[in-house]
């Protein structure tokens, strides 16, 4: 797909799913970030207009366009490459993005640079059904390569949560919206290396 079929892909999820995410997913993610946030891949931008205060970027600039109408705050970003300032943000979302990317080590240096010190990196990714729906994703995660992607890049993992429910190898087979959630933060934290 190109740019402007994804985009138009997007927006065309049901309204259910819309439902789902406003009134139960972004509360439960909004328990683990506060202060400034950085939505990235805010695709169009359904946690931006739940968090008004957030900052979205998009590599797709259909994406961006249509946010920015919506009276969002998106940014167009090249790929791997943040337009944000060095530790500019308390927290961000990579909601449904890491799976869409060959090879995540640049974008996870990116979000280290512009993530504070003290900050929160909220991870999440499809379920083995939801992986199968979309053939822009190119790599499947569990638990064991979040924690070695994690590790490798500078952060450590402090808790997964499993949405809708509980971990469950049975739903992430059977429901296209279960997902992995993790809350990962620096591994440098308070200027020390612990």
């Amino acid at each position: 797909m190109n740019n402007s079929e994804y985009a138009a892909y997007l927006r065309g999820r049901s309204l259910l799913g819309a439902v789902y995410r406003r009134f139960y997913l972004y509360p439960k993610l909004g328990k683990f970030i506060k202060g400034r946030i950085l939505d990235i891949g805010c695709g169009v931008g359904d946690f931006l207009a739940y968090k008004k205060q957030a900052v979205g970027v998009d590599i797709n600039p259909f994406n961006v366009d249509y946010c920015v109408r919506r009276g969002l705050n998106a940014q167009l970003m090249d790929v791997d490459k943040l337009p944000q300032q060095d530790h500019s943000f308390d927290a961000i979302v990579l909601d449904n993005v890491l799976e869409h990317i060959n090879n995540p080590f640049p974008i996870l240096a990116e979000i280290n640079r512009v993530l504070s010190v003290d900050g929160r990196l909220v991870v999440g990714v499809p379920g083995i059904k939801g992986y199968a729906s979309d053939a822009d994703h190119k790599v499947w995660y569990d638990e064991a390569l979040l924690e070695d992607v994690a590790l490798k890049s500078g952060f450590r993992i402090e808790e997964y949560f499993y949405v809708p429910f509980f971990k469950s190898k049975y739903l992430s087979a059977k429901m296209s919206q279960y997902c992995i959630y993790s809350l990962w933060t620096p591994r440098i934290s308070r200027g020390k290396d612990e």
